[in-house]
């Protein structure tokens, strides 16, 4: 079978062992990058499409009869018309799990670098602060220990309780809130009852119309003006001009977030903006470890190898 990798750049930085995914193929043509325009010219003599967010639309599944599967490079599904490849008969296949380690430690490192004010000492130090020291040491920056304070989960799967265990071996205490548009678990706070109680949250949830914006003015106004917010799930949870106001006004500590609401920024973001106090942002690079990509390539051929035998698994259409 013939297949095409539509965006490899996504995924691969010439440091992926793509060998294996490659050899289960009669033909498998890779593109660092596929604009729109291109997309209908490049799958129309391929049997499976490899896409990690090209959008596969159902005009382009209709002009192209042949395609057999879609292999998502990535757990979200929305870059495909699902609904189109169903009645088209296309199985679609994305990858799961596959950075819940490395996005778990992600998150330990956000909540240390926030805790230790370890990127101000860095900062400082470069700048010569330490040279002109009275002392042997710098204390100009709070540092606080993760060992009893509070940590507060939003969404518990798989990732959510990664990053509890990493917690609870810091000797964190942890709860877990409950979301409105979910089963009520016993156990679970509503967030009036989490937020403020928390001297660290973490948010794991999906993005959804009921999660959009779940932190907000009102959310942020229940925390503690000692507490640190981490975002390693979607920028649109946090409303993110709320959360820049509350960060210059010190209504809370701090926050650590890898996503924006828009990504890349292109036409800038209220976050990035150089006088908000004590706000770290990383490129959505949470998922990226090179540990982490290399089980997606793993996942992709084995969801081939699936297909082939007839029994297609992580299938999403």
């Amino acid at each position: 079978m013939k297949a095409v990798f539509l965006d490899v750049e996504s995924l691969d930085q010439h440091d992926l062992d793509l060998s294996p995914l490659a050899a289960a193929f009669d033909a498998l043509t890779l593109y660092p990058a596929t604009a729109p325009d291109q997309v209908l010219q490049r799958v129309q003599d391929v049997d499976v499409i490899i896409t990690n967010k090209v959008q596969i639309s159902a005009q382009v599944m209709q002009q192209c009869p042949q395609i057999k599967l879609i292999l998502i490079s990535a757990t979200g599904t929305n870059n495909v018309d699902l609904i189109h490849a169903k009645a088209q008969g296309i199985v679609v296949c994305n990858c799961q799990g596959y950075g819940t380690s490395a996005v778990a430690q992600h998150t330990l490192a956000l909540m240390l670098a926030l805790a230790t004010s370890l990127l101000k000492y860095d900062r400082a130090v470069k700048q010569g602060a330490w040279n002109s020291a009275k002392q042997f040491c710098l204390l100009d920056f709070p540092i606080v220990e993760l060992a009893g304070k509070t940590l507060g989960i939003v969404g518990y799967g798989e990732l959510g309780q990664a990053v509890a265990k990493l917690a609870q071996a810091f000797d964190m205490r942890v709860l877990i809130a409950g979301l409105a548009d979910r089963p009520q678990r016993e156990g679970r706070l509503p967030l009036a009852k989490l937020l403020p109680q928390v001297d660290f949250l973490t948010l794991h949830c999906p993005l959804t119309e009921s999660t959009r914006h779940l932190i907000s003015r009102d959310e942020l106004e229940m925390m503690k003006n000692s507490a640190f917010l981490i975002n390693c799930a979607r920028g649109g949870i946090v409303d993110e001009v709320a959360l820049a106001q509350a960060l210059r006004e010190g209504r809370i500590a701090g926050a650590a977030t890898d996503v924006l609401t828009v990504e890349p920024p292109k036409e800038g973001n209220v976050l990035l903006a150089e006088d908000i106090p004590n706000l770290i942002i990383t490129p959505h690079s949470a998922w990226g470890s090179v540990d982490a990509r290399q089980r997606i390539v793993q996942q992709m051929l084995e969801n081939f190898v699936a297909y082939q035998q007839g029994q297609p698994i992580r299938q999403v259409a």
